[in-house]
């Protein structure tokens, strides 16, 4: 309706001139047309508005959508986060476990040997004890009192072998620095000149490492 009476306006405004002109009938419905477009489009506008209320429901898809995707990341921080919180439990845990497994091996790392040696201990007891009692033989008591010498001997040599302590046997063998400490020289007669002629302190290796070095005699030639 609007439109209609638009177009009617537009026609009682401008026929003077549409009469005026050679074509009334061509130029009256050219301007009629473009008038009454016009028209339309304006009273269209009118009509509509400046917001469409058919976008409401695609803003509110929006803003669910939005939504939605803010709790699934909000449910995924949360399950890292406990990951993470897990993680540092478990890795706390192995910790003191090993901590305490160290300090454990410091303590009874030589629990073997301490019950190896236990022994050693037994037989020099009983040795003690034969040396102590009354015999009237004095040659039975020292014959007790040696072999119970001999037999801790032994034992403790088994012992040492057993936990990998090795006793040096240098004699013969040529001078080696890392293993042996020179405390005397020995007149070369039967021996070469830097071999080892004899032992004051025997020495020790463990598995291969030297922990303490023999004493020994070193033979040097003679000067007459």
């Amino acid at each position: 309706m609007a439109a209609g009476s638009s177009a009617r306006a537009a026609r009682r405004c401008f026929s003077p001139l549409l009469q005026r002109g050679p074509h009334p009938l061509r130029y009256g419905r050219g301007f009629l047309s473009a008038f009454s477009t016009a028209a339309q489009q304006r009273s269209t506008g009118d009509d509509c508005g400046p917001e469409d209320p058919n976008d409401e429901p695609r803003h509110l898809l929006n803003e669910n959508g939005l939504e939605h995707k803010a709790i699934k990341l909000e449910e995924q921080v949360r399950v890292l986060t406990e990951r993470y919180q897990r993680a540092l439990t478990d890795s706390e845990n192995v910790r003191r476990r090993t901590q305490k497994f160290v300090e454990d091996a410091k303590i009874f790392g030589i629990q073997s040997l301490c019950r190896d040696l236990v022994e050693v201990a037994d037989i020099l007891e009983k040795t003690k004890e034969c040396a102590v009692a009354e015999h009237n033989d004095p040659a039975l008591t020292l014959k007790k009192i040696y072999e119970g010498l001999s037999l801790i001997e032994s034992k403790l040599q088994s012992i040492f072998a057993k936990h990998g302590l090795q006793k040096m046997n240098p004699v013969g063998g040529k001078y080696d620095p890392y293993d042996h400490e020179i405390v005397c020289h020995v007149p070369a007669e039967e021996m070469h000149p830097g071999t080892v002629a004899l032992v004051t302190l025997d020495g020790y290796k463990l598995h291969g490492r030297t922990i303490r070095h023999a004493h020994v005699g070193v033979a040097v030639e003679s000067h007459e």
